[in-house]
């Protein structure tokens, strides 16, 4: 009995012993917190390396599918774990509704592979006056409206920021409730109507979304036109700090992308084209955006159109091309922008064009450097930069102005046209080639 009692606490003076001798890192590991380690700004955890990811396809996927349920899923399941990415494989993608994004997830496809295709649309007359406020419709022809659909109402009197897009959540008969109110009354009387459009890819009050490498085929020809205030190919509202990168728009019958009330929006790398509207339409106070490397053409008004109150903006080194309208449209107190290196030409009226507003609602303080605006005023006489109504305080320098077509079908006879209320304007370093090189209209007080 001693001697096993001897030969026990001999082991555990060995055991002792040789712990004793070996390197500390591998008796006690630290695992404390890194000087540099820090909370992120509305969660109680530092930055993590690995983030929630989910794959979602046609086949070889987490979820199979081919439709806008399928990737609502992916981004609503990544969305819960507080924010990942979902990879859609390549292939199209019919869309009933829109993909709505979530904060803090990124929606990422196969670069020229994954296509979202905008379903056929139908549209129905109110039978029924809809409500402010009111949570459902009564439609005379229910025919194409299903539970799941996204859809828009809106009547001759309620159009813009009052029209109403929502998913529609029940049916009954010809009544179909819906997920948002009204924004308006929709009466009968004024051509109320009801019709599957909204955006393709749609993003309301989140922040910190993305959107990668995808296609999005508005199908306009079986589909009617929805506004730019709620609904384009890719539509933010409220979409904070919201990235879309390496994404073609085209064929939708509304704007190609437009984000209202959206602070901090990054649209780089993008092509948005033949669109029935606007191009790229930053817009409602969205401040600071970036829209960098990015083409808008043969839209079929602008091709980038700063709306209300887009201010600190930058955009560089843009190609704005044969749009229906005019390449670059500045109003409604646009201020402190800065445009540089974007390529203006083919638009059909005037290459840049400041809107005519009243001193307190003008575009002041906006800078345009080394631009090319050629070429422009396809539908007749232009001028490559237009500036209407009481805007002042513009700097215009190193830009390109001129046609290069031959003589005779040049279109775009004025370099800068300057009209009678604009303040100061600052022309340093321009190169100018033009029947009329300045067409400054203003009385010489005001120069």
């Amino acid at each position: 009995m001693e001697r096993s009692i001897l030969v026990l606490l001999f082991a555990n003076v060995l055991i002792v012993s040789s712990a004793a001798v070996l390197p500390a890192s591998e008796v006690q590991r630290d695992f404390s917190p890194k000087r540099q380690e820090q909370q992120l700004p509305r969660v109680m955890h530092s930055a993590m390396n690995e983030l929630p990811g989910i794959t979602v396809g046609k086949r070889n996927a987490d979820l199979i599918g081919s439709d806008n349920r399928a990737l609502q899923a992916a981004v609503d399941y990544i969305a819960g774990l507080g924010g990942g990415i979902v990879e859609i494989g390549e292939g199209r993608y019919v869309m009933g509704d829109s993909l709505h994004l979530r904060s803090n997830v990124t929606v990422r496809g196969k670069k020229g592979k994954t296509i979202l295709r905008k379903a056929d649309g139908v549209v129905s007359a109110l039978a029924l006056d809809g409500d402010f406020g009111e949570q459902q419709i009564t439609v005379e022809d229910p025919a194409g409206f299903a539970v799941g659909y996204g859809v828009a109402i809106w009547d001759d009197d309620a159009s813009g920021f009052h029209t109403t897009v929502a998913r529609i959540t029940g049916r009954n008969g010809n009544t179909f409730s819906i997920d948002n109110p009204l924004m308006s009354d929709c009466m009968v009387r004024n051509k109320a109507k009801a019709t599957t459009v909204f955006p393709v890819i749609s993003g309301y009050n989140v922040e910190g979304a993305r959107v990668e490498n995808l296609i999005i085929d508005g199908n306009k020809e079986s589909n009617v036109h929805l506004n730019g205030c709620r609904g384009a190919g890719i539509f933010l509202y409220r979409a904070f700090g919201t990235v879309i990168q390496s994404c073609v728009v085209r064929n939708y019958n509304g704007d190609g992308i437009s984000f209202q009330q959206s602070n901090d929006v990054s649209v780089v790398d993008c092509v948005s084209e033949d669109n029935a509207f606007l191009g790229i339409h930053p817009g409602s106070g969205s401040q600071r955006p970036l829209v960098r490397k990015c083409i808008a053409r043969r839209n079929g008004t602008d091709g980038l159109f700063l709306c209300w109150r887009v201010r600190h903006g930058l955009f560089e080194d843009n190609v704005l091309e044969g749009n229906g309208r005019f390449g670059i449209s500045i109003g409604h107190k646009d201020s402190d922008n800065l445009l540089r290196r974007n390529l203006v030409r083919l638009s059909h009226r005037d290459g840049v064009y400041f809107r005519n507003e009243s001193l307190g609602m003008a575009a002041h303080r906006n800078r345009l450097e080394d631009n090319i605006i050629e070429n422009n005023g396809t539908d007749g006489q232009a001028a490559g930069i237009c500036i209407r109504g009481q805007t002042n305080s513009l700097v215009f320098k190193n830009n390109r102005i001129r046609d290069t077509r031959p003589d005779g079908s040049q279109t775009q006879t004025v370099g800068i046209r300057i009209e009678e209320k604009v303040g100061e304007v600052v022309l340093e370093g321009n190169k100018i080639d033009a029947e009329t090189r300045i067409d400054d209209r203003r009385v010489s007080k005001g120069k």
